[in-house]
């Protein structure tokens, strides 16, 4: 019995509660800013970022450690990042410009990486339209055959004030790996005001559905509107979709911020799951005051036709600000993730946090948790630039943030997620609970059962005799109120027979219990 107490306290000690570990990317006098990311599905191992100005981010090992460089191109590189792959694990990087003796954000400029982002070609690009300026592209690719799709902002003169002038979205595709690129397109019916505020149509995020579908959506005079292609982008509908409303607008004020903007980011699921074709948009607005910025999630299951009724994302209590949110789909999972910065741990002042949210039933119930180890203090005369980012692939999660701590910075944040974690029932518990694996002893599968009457994180790992873990079967793992199952293959793990120990641990509760391997 002693030696059975020596091993509790020994894993007490191991589970000192930790957050999710936060890893700097970049800092210095570059001042970064309005960061992006992206997993490549093909080698998850390898991440990719980017920040303004010019600066690009690779790592080999799921975003632990980092190397930083600065993008060139004879185009130039003037920021607004937005970096993505392609079914061969391709990376691009589309950007801005400002030539030397040229007109400033002239194009929208594509650079490629075949290695990971370690280096990158000197680009195409897209848009060149002189006078007018091109602004905020995003891109996707049509896994069906590699097809690049990118829409954005064209102005006729950016911040002019004049009815004569208009902003628009277009469209340009690439059917041979980004090389080339198609004559840009004008999609949008109603055209917006070149003021770069509410009436600017801005906030183009593509992407594509199962069967090649492209959808996007924007912001503008109209609110919350769509429009889509069902043959690679060659013709759009005639008038576009309207969504919902925008109250209040997309540009509105935070304290402490430069400038905030509340722009839409649309996503489809394309998993094997349950909700494949499921269209989402994401933005934030202040419908409920000035004070009181949420964070807003719109859906369709039928291609756009219809949409659904809008379901706030943050769950903390009306009156506090949360903002410069981003949207992913896990499309292994179709699990949905959310990274937004916070104020809802804080009564006065300015104290920031960074949280995501995690929906795995399509968008009707929302898991939020802090992933920042330590809040920041942003201030008004410092620019953070105009987005968030977030990816994720088979429950790994990298989302990408600014902070200000002296100096601007970029960081990202491990955030992982068991995907052989199944619920059991739909009951709610009323306790915590860790059952007795079953079957035990065993060779080499078992099941472990556990509750958690609210949601938190959640860890499971087993232990030797030692207090030495062997296994760790998830970590940190954002549960909603349930009761889980999990299987145990110690196969996976080379354990030889024996007596070993697994522990459940969340926010509010420790157990442990003891398993036999027979072989």
């Amino acid at each position: 019995m002693k030696k059975y107490l020596l091993i509790i306290l020994l894993f007490a000690a191991n589970f000192a509660w930790a957050q999710y570990t936060n890893v700097r990317i970049d800092s210095g006098s570059s001042s970064p800013n309005e960061p992006s990311i992206w997993i490549n599905p093909k080698n998850p191992n390898q991440v990719v970022g980017g920040a303004n100005i010019n600066s690009y981010y690779y790592s080999t090992n799921g975003g632990t450690n980092w190397t930083k460089a600065a993008l060139t191109s004879t185009y130039s590189v003037w920021g607004d990042p937005a970096i993505f792959t392609d079914t061969l694990g391709n990376f691009y990087y589309l950007h801005l410009t400002n030539p030397s003796g040229g007109t400033f954000i002239d194009r929208i400029v594509c650079q490629k990486s075949t290695n990971g982002g370690a280096n990158w070609n000197n680009g195409s690009y897209m848009g060149f339209n002189v006078p007018k300026q091109q602004d905020k592209a995003w891109g996707c690719v049509d896994p069906r055959n590699n097809n690049l799709y990118v829409t954005w902002t064209q102005f006729d003169s950016y911040g002019s004030s004049s009815p004569s002038d208009s902003s628009n979205i277009l469209f340009s595709r690439s059917t041979d790996g980004g090389n080339n690129w198609s004559t840009a397109l004008r999609i949008n019916q109603k055209a917006g005001d070149c003021i770069d505020e509410d009436n600017t149509v801005e906030g183009a995020v593509p992407c594509v559905g199962p069967n090649g579908e492209i959808y996007v959506a924007w912001s503008g005079p109209l609110g919350i509107v769509m429009d889509k292609s069902t043959n690679g982008g060659l013709n759009w509908l005639s008038n576009d979709i309207f969504v919902t409303t925008h109250p209040g607008g997309w540009d509105y004020a935070i304290p402490g911020i430069y400038r905030a903007n509340g722009l839409p980011i649309t996503a489809c699921d394309l998993s094997n799951g349950p909700y494949r074709g499921t269209i989402y948009i994401n933005w934030s607005d202040q419908r409920n005051g000035t004070t009181d910025t949420d964070v807003w999630l719109i859906k369709s299951t039928n291609g756009g036709l219809n949409w659904s009724a809008v379901k706030r994302v943050n769950d903390d209590p009306a009156g506090k600000q949360q903002f410069f949110t981003w949207m992913t789909v896990d499309q292994k999972t179709g699990h949905l993730y959310f990274v937004f910065y916070d104020r809802r741990n804080y009564s006065s002042g300015n104290q920031t946090d960074v949280y995501m949210a995690r929906s795995t039933d399509g968008g009707e119930t929302f898991v939020n948790f802090k992933v920042s180890s330590s809040p920041f203090t942003p201030t008004s005369g410092t620019f953070f630039g105009d987005y968030t980012n977030v990816s994720a692939y088979n429950g790994k999660v990298r989302p990408i943030w600014a902070r200000l701590n002296g100096q601007m910075s970029i960081y990202t944040a491990l955030v992982d997620f068991p995907t052989g974690v199944n619920p059991v029932g739909n009951s709610v518990p009323e306790n915590y609970s860790l059952e007795q694996n079953y079957p035990n002893p065993f060779n080499p599968e078992t099941k472990i059962k556990f509750s958690i009457p609210e949601a938190q994180s959640v860890s499971l790992r087993v232990y030797d005799i030692q207090g030495k873990m062997v296994a760790e079967l998830f970590s940190d793992a954002a549960l909603t109120t349930g009761t889980y199952e999990v299987n145990f293959n110690s196969g996976n793990f080379n354990l030889s027979s024996g007596t070993y120990y697994y522990t459940l641990k969340t926010d509010k509760f420790t157990q442990t219990k003891k398993l036999t391997i027979v072989k």
